[in-house]
């Protein structure tokens, strides 16, 4: 079974709501949701100050495309490139370009499931960075931000220093 991948749709300017929610429908009506996992619109969290003061609002980080997690068949590709306000895929041609791991992590499209083998308190090793093999003791975690606070003792001294979660490693006891 092939695998699936991230394809970039085209479509109107100020369809991408409705290309999304056709799609999905026909891959219910076609029970093709093996092979068409995901729709979405990448948004952006904007803080716009206005005369009233801040407001936090949704924007579309790329108007005119959506992205979509499908196995690349025939008839997938009919169901997407017959929807209504669909220009076509963006690729070589007729022949539509997957993203690449990197620019699916760089859009931020799929969170990727971080499990870490430590917890506040534990004693861990700096792995990667300017304090490499330091030691230090984990003060706070945050996984949706993949981020770690150790605090490493410095020239006497308690220095709290943020990290990527896979900056660190425990201690071997």
């Amino acid at each position: 079974m092939a695998e699936a991948k991230w394809y970039v749709v085209h479509t109107y300017s100020a369809y991408e709501n409705t290309v999304k929610a056709t799609i999905e429908k026909n891959v219910e009506a076609r029970h093709l949701e093996d092979m068409i996992h995901a729709v979405i619109i990448p948004m952006e969290t904007v803080t716009e100050i206005t005369d009233q003061g801040p407001k936090t609002i949704e924007r579309k980080i790329f108007p005119g495309y959506v992205l979509v997690k499908m196995i690349m068949t025939d008839e997938t590709w009919y169901v997407v490139k017959s929807v209504r306000g669909v220009t076509g895929f963006v690729g070589d041609g007729n022949k539509p370009t997957p993203l690449t791991e990197e620019e699916v992590a760089q859009l931020g499209v799929e969170k990727h499931e971080v499990v870490v083998a430590y917890d506040v308190g534990d004693i861990v090793t700096i792995t990667d960075g300017p304090l490499t093999s330091f030691n230090g003791t984990v003060e706070a975690l945050d996984i949706e931000k993949n981020k770690v606070r150790v605090v490493v003792s410095m020239f006497g001294r308690e220095t709290p220093v943020e990290l990527e979660l896979d900056q660190v490693e425990p201690v071997e006891e």
